[in-house]
């Protein structure tokens, strides 16, 4: 670390929601995808569901002036949908797939196909080494039939791990996706306590955007209501979780979501609204990493964790 000053780190992320041919209004939420990524002027945006490496393609040329930078994780037969968009040049980039990622006779769920995945780039900023990570969990489709829990909570399993063995020596680590589980749920728990991850949901000391932070919401049209009754409407599944290290404390200034249709237009970018947090890393000797034992990497927690 070589920086003495706070820097200020804009992150997107939003599932996009890209099955060409199949997803509703797909070409023109692209193009209006592309807008709203140069209108942030982010420092890194991370993306879910570009199915297709044409929209990765037309993205990249539509944000090269602000977004130099840019990488699409392939994997499985139509590619794991993850790409990444940076203004800050990227020292590494490389992917881990999940051991368990759905059932190939489901054709019409897809998530076998897609291979998914967890995809991390280096970023070295004045000194600070950022590690950030971009993922999709299987999907859930039934709650109360949920036959695809098992490889989900797989998933949040090696996602800690790859995450805790790649970023030890990281100054700042941040996580974005849709990890299609609820904040209390076993994957989720088990992936903040192992990795001391925290959600900027919980953290930001100023937030805009829906209710509860939902980026499932029964007022897009995009969206099957019936699954959402139960919870009131709106649920929220996609996250960006941070931490900093024993040099660099973070804190998550603010939070956003879209909320609708875009301004002007009668659909919104997506099936999923977008996630902006903006963090403050701040150098500093007594920063904010939890310990192995503070981040429940300790037998006792995760006994406890799988009782409840």
């Amino acid at each position: 670390m070589t920086t003495s000053e706070p820097i200020r780190f804009r992150v997107l992320s939003l599932n996009c929601w890209g099955i060409r041919y199949l997803s509703k209004n797909c070409k023109e939420r692209f193009v209006l995808i592309g807008d709203l990524l140069n209108q942030e002027q982010l420092d890194i945006a991370l993306l879910q569901e570009v199915w297709c490496e044409k929209d990765f393609l037309f993205l990249k040329k539509k944000l090269s002036s602000i977004y130099p930078y840019s990488h699409y994780f392939k994997s499985g037969f139509i590619g794991s949908g993850l790409a990444v968009f940076s203004r800050h040049q990227f020292h590494d980039a490389f992917l881990y797939r999940y051991s368990l990622f759905g059932y190939p006779y489901m054709a019409q769920h897809g998530d076998w196909f897609g291979g998914k995945a967890v995809g991390k780039v280096l970023l070295n900023i004045n000194g600070l080494k950022i590690h950030v990570f971009v993922t999709h969990l299987h999907a859930e489709y039934c709650r109360e039939k949920d036959s695809y829990l098992p490889h989900r909570v797989v998933q949040a399993w090696e996602l800690q791990q790859f995450i805790r063995h790649t970023s030890a020596a990281a100054d700042v680590v941040i996580l974005g996706g849709d990890l299609n589980m609820h904040p209390d749920d076993l994957g989720t728990r088990l992936l903040r306590n192992y990795t001391g991850l925290q959600d900027s949901f919980s953290e930001t000391a100023n937030f805009d955007g829906c209710e509860e932070g939902h980026t499932h919401i029964s007022e897009n049209p995009f969206t099957n209501t019936d699954n959402l009754v139960p919870f009131g409407g709106g649920i929220r599944i996609d996250y960006i979780l941070f931490k900093g290290s024993g040099e660099v404390d973070v804190s998550c200034e603010s939070l956003s979501t879209t909320k609708g249709p875009v301004p002007g237009h009668p659909f919104p970018y997506s099936d999923h609204e977008a996630l902006t947090a903006e963090f403050l890393f701040t150098p500093t000797t007594k920063g904010n990493r939890c310990s192995e034992r503070q981040s429940g990497c300790v037998a006792g927690i995760c006994a406890s964790m799988l009782e409840s």
